[in-house]
């Protein structure tokens, strides 16, 4: 049976065919499933049916189907789904009129349904695929809420995909108008979620840790979860959604025991990913004048780190590391001794800490290559 809303694919089946019609003597037209012929360049046909219900529909791809004096091809699915363009004729130029006919219906329909469809609208929004002014234009067309609050969720696998885990997403979230399930490559898959006007972020890490544990529980599929800030305008989304792949990515290099990240969490992080690598490396030189980084061992570095996890305190580091204070304090010597700078000096350790940052994405980078 031919979908809903075939009076508006008949509109657009008419008009293809309208235009195609000077360029051959050959009727062209287009039929139903169950044989009534909807659109064709011959007006008198339209509504009549074929003596049999054709057995095309079992065809697919490039494949034309010679019937009743016809050609015949089958239209892909979509807003021009159930449906199969025909040319008069069963000789090779036939052939070749349905399959240019088929060819120009399809990108029609896409184009159609694109053009009505919120989810793809969405998309070209985050994918910033569309100008500013179309922007404001497009949505009133479709009387999509411009300031309506909207979370930006990024979901990141390692390795593709399947359509699965956009299904499993799509049943968890089924309101199409509202909220959008995006499939932006085989290992990405966004979501844009409208939030209540008081919505905060602590709602999406909710969310982030439902959809997870979902994905886990029903696919086995371990994921990555960025979060971006919420958009208050239909005009931020392009950003969030930036935002929301940054997590990820600056996560990666700085927590990486965390698999879900909110763009607000990342603190300095952000700021030296998007720094230059020269200029990364330009830093560490000046501040290990005396010695690079690498001149730390792994034992050295394992008690800066645990000395920063104490917020700079003597006492409890060395509780936590199971060593008296005094083999602490002498650590402590020693590092300043290898680098010129001294740990329990607030300064000192600010730079320091940001040192091991940049020294961190320096490695991540090398390893892209």
């Amino acid at each position: 049976m031919p979908r809903g809303g075939s009076v508006v694919s008949s509109r657009i089946f008419q008009s293809v065919i309208v235009q195609m019609k000077d360029a051959t003597t050959r009727s062209i037209g287009v039929v139903d499933s169950e044989g009534t012929i909807v659109a064709s360049s011959d007006l008198s046909i339209i509504g009549s049916s074929i003596d049999s219900t054709p057995e095309f529909y079992n065809e697919s791809g490039d494949k034309t189907v010679k019937s009743q004096g016809r050609t015949f091809k089958v239209l892909s699915s979509g807003a021009t789904g159930d449906y199969a363009v025909f040319a008069e004729g069963e000789d090779d130029f036939a052939r070749a009129v349905c399959i240019m006919a088929a060819v120009a219906i399809n990108e029609a329909g896409t184009y159609f349904e694109e053009s009505h469809d919120n989810r793809a609208f969405v998309k070209n929004i985050i994918s910033e695929n569309i100008l500013p002014g179309d922007l404001y234009v497009r949505a009133n067309e479709l009387s999509f809420d411009s300031e309506v609050p909207r979370g930006v969720i990024v979901i990141r696998h390692w390795a593709a995909m399947d359509l699965s885990a956009v299904e499993l997403l799509q049943d968890m979230f089924p309101d199409k108008q509202q909220d959008f399930v995006i499939s932006v490559s085989d290992t990405e898959i966004a979501l844009i979620k409208e939030l209540p006007p008081s919505g905060e972020l602590n709602q999406l890490n909710e969310l982030a840790e439902l959809i997870e544990r979902k994905l886990n529980d029903g696919l086995g599929l371990s994921v990555v979860i960025g979060i971006g800030t919420p958009a208050r305008h239909l005009r931020e989304l392009a950003v969030r959604f930036k935002e929301a792949q940054i997590s990820i990515d600056v996560g990666r290099v700085f927590e990486s025991d965390k698999t879900i990240i909110s763009y607000e969490s990342l603190g300095i992080g952000r700021l030296i990913y998007q720094l230059p690598t020269t200029l990364c490396e330009i830093f560490l030189s000046e501040v290990f004048k005396k010695n690079p980084i690498e001149a730390l061992d792994s034992e050295t570095l394992f008690t800066i780190d645990k000395f920063f996890e104490n917020s700079l305190n003597v006492s409890e580091t060395s509780r936590k590391l199971f060593v008296h204070r005094n083999t602490l304090v002498y650590r402590l010597e020693k590092i300043k001794k290898i680098t010129g700078l001294d740990l329990r000096e607030f300064d000192h350790a600010i730079i320091f800490k940001v040192a091991l940052m940049v020294k961190k994405y320096l490695v991540s980078q090398e390893s892209k290559y």
